[in-house]
């Protein structure tokens, strides 16, 4: 006889407007060996190590999210492969792509990815997203305030040879890299690689005005457009992500756009993201959140716990988000760093 956990299997997640949540993005740590200027202050207070949930800790969120219905997990930060221990995670993550769980992947700087990036096959993760700003070695110490752009490249080289599908994200930055984007489109379809290009988003206090930052992607699409050909395409995957994509007729890639401002991605928003400390937030943004932590840490019953706090945060799900950069010196929508949410 099976024992009350298992006897009734979970509902799916499913939120108070109809949609339902298929994808994880969980955040193992808020640190990170880039410090962006779009991201964070170049001068980072961290989370105490004490905050952050263990391995096994995220192992058991993720499970709950699986029992649930999740489908595809994105593992995120900071940087996640900077955590120690991390493949740990990874392979028992993997285990469950024999069972509910479709595809396992990656948010990555690349930085650590030529490590780590046999291992990351051998646990079941088939491509990744590298966050990559510009091809020119000026701009890239500009823009990450630090960094290796070599090793960047050959982190990615060996993603690519350790047979991982490399997509890259770029933050389309008008003063920093907007000339540069055709030439980064071109450098990826080269070799096979799609592309996505994302807003600046209004995330925390980084040191810098990103009313200087912030470029709509229409302006950047519409260049573009007088330069190649570019079809929309339909949405292929229902467990993906908030670009939309375009087909680019003389280089035969893909080109995505990510636009929290200008063209928001809410009303098909399948996603929730947990972080590091063991916050639930329903949505990036806005500031309301369960604690995960408490059930895991507090509760006689951890996944009665997990499962009740689970209902509690689908129930507060808003519809949307509402970002703006429209005026020099704005202060940001959120007090949180991305890297503390979840890239």
């Amino acid at each position: 006889m099976p024992d009350g956990h298992t006897a009734l299997k979970p509902a799916q997640l499913t939120d108070s407007f109809g949609r339902e949540i298929s994808y994880l993005r969980m955040s193992v740590t808020d640190r990170c060996d880039l410090r962006c200027t779009y991201c964070m202050a170049e001068h980072m207070n961290f989370l105490p190590k004490k905050d952050l949930l263990s391995l096994e800790e995220l192992q058991t969120v993720a499970d709950a999210f699986i029992r649930r219905g999740v489908r595809k997990i994105r593992v995120t930060g900071g940087e996640p492969l900077v955590r120690k221990d991390i493949m740990d995670l990874f392979n028992g993550l993997g285990q469950h792509l024999d069972g509910g769980l479709e595809e396992l992947t990656l948010t990555t700087n690349a930085t650590q990815l030529e490590t780590h990036a046999e291992a990351l096959v051998k646990a079941g993760v088939r491509r990744v997203n590298v966050s990559l700003d510009t091809l020119d070695r000026a701009m890239f110490q500009q823009i990450t305030r630090r960094g290796d752009f070599d090793k960047v490249m050959r982190g990615i080289e060996a993603g690519a040879a350790a047979g991982l599908r490399i997509k890259i994200n770029t933050v389309a930055l008008r003063h920093q890299n907007a000339g540069e984007i055709p030439r980064m489109i071109e450098w990826a379809h080269e070799r096979g690689y799609d592309m996505t290009l994302i807003e600046v988003m209004p995330l925390g206090l980084t040191g810098e005005d990103r009313y200087d930052q912030y470029i709509p992607l229409f302006e950047i699409r519409d260049e573009l457009e007088r330069r190649w050909t570019l079809a929309d395409e339909p949405s292929r995957d229902t467990n993906g992500g908030p670009s939309r994509y375009v087909r680019i007729a003389e280089t035969g890639g893909r080109l995505g756009f990510i636009t929290p401002l200008t063209n928001n991605f809410c009303a098909g928003c399948n996603r929730i993201r947990v972080t590091c400390t063991g916050r639930i937030y329903m949505c990036l943004g806005q500031d309301d959140h369960v604690d995960l932590r408490a059930a895991l840490r507090e509760s006689d019953d951890p996944q009665a716990a997990l499962d009740a706090a689970l209902d509690r945060a689908l129930i507060a799900k808003p519809e949307r988000h509402d970002f703006a950069i429209d005026r020099p010196d704005q202060a940001p929508a959120l007090d949180r760093h991305m890297s503390v949410t979840g890239g």
